[in-house]
């Protein structure tokens, strides 16, 4: 139960015991399909997968999350701070997607959107780390965020939404051996 005299350690312990991977295991899951899709797919229909999918990520979770656990979705306790920060967080990734289709329509490249789209969900890992109180947090962030722009950068024009959904789905598995768990 959450009161005005619960710790910092306190909150981070009831965050992460109410956290559950069903999110990243469907985020996975969509940029196996964003990079296979990238293979067979005109790369506009590409940019347009990434940008409607991404919206799909968090109700997935929380569907996964009632299958994983009956019905009822694993979660801490609401009037926990730390959860709102962390909805916040998220909030400032969602607002800043418009910038990313005005680069991607400036430079008339859809591929733009699929790396924002990389970079920007990969920012949602910051406030989780924090309120989880889990490095892996912003090392996902980071490494992932450096390593997508490295394959967009690197990676021949054909492949380059490929190259990056593969480092997305590299990133994830990093992460999944590396997150702590709640206790």
């Amino acid at each position: 139960m959450m009161d005005s005299a619960a710790t910092l350690k306190e909150l981070q312990a009831d965050f992460l015991a109410g956290s559950s991977t069903s999110m990243p295991l469907v985020g996975t899951i969509y940029w196996l399909i964003v990079g296979i899709a990238s293979l067979y797919l005109p790369l506009n229909t590409v940019a347009y997968i990434v940008l409607i999918g991404s919206g799909m990520i968090l109700p997935g979770g929380l569907l996964l999350d009632k299958l994983r656990y009956g019905g009822k979705p694993k979660a801490g306790d609401p009037r926990n701070p730390l959860m709102a920060m962390f909805i916040k967080g998220t909030a400032v990734v969602v607002l800043t997607w418009p910038l990313v289709i005005i680069a991607a329509q400036a430079a008339g490249d859809p591929g733009i959107i699929v790396l924002g789209g990389a970079v920007l969900m990969a920012l949602v890992w910051i406030p989780y780390g924090s309120a989880a109180n889990d490095p892996v947090g912003l090392q996902h962030a980071v490494g992932r965020s450096i390593a997508c722009y490295l394959a967009f950068w690197l990676a021949p024009v054909p492949y380059k939404a490929a190259a990056v959904s593969a480092v997305v789905v590299a990133s994830y598995l990093f992460t999944f051996l590396r997150m702590k768990r709640p206790a």
